[in-house]
């Protein structure tokens, strides 16, 4: 078969996987960041940092890793100050109530 190699396929598929994964792994940085500002910085006083590290160990993130990759040993305390959790509530047509969390910079 010309044109196809099987390296390519994989090349292809490990890729895929690896931006899915680079997404959760974001994704629980902010949630670490978030929590650390709000609560401080000790997982043992801190029940929502606990249980964001307790979510991110659960996706198979990983403790320490290079310093310009995601880890939760490693997220930056200082970016977390730029991280502001807001929540806003209003009214949608029908009279049905609406609730919105999120994080801005």
């Amino acid at each position: 078969m010309s044109g196809h190699s099987k390296w390519s396929q994989i090349k292809r598929q490990k890729g895929a996987a690896d931006v899915k994964r680079g997404m959760v792994f974001t994704k629980m940085t902010k949630e670490i960041m978030l929590a650390a500002k709000e609560g401080g910085g000790d997982p043992d006083a801190n029940f929502r940092l606990r249980l964001a590290m307790d979510r991110a160990r659960a996706v198979n993130m990983p403790r320490e890793q290079h310093p310009a990759r995601h880890s939760i040993e490693r997220s930056d305390l200082a970016t977390a100050a730029a991280l502001e959790s807001i929540v806003y509530e209003g009214y949608a047509p029908g009279g049905v109530s609406v609730m919105n969390r999120g994080a801005t910079r």
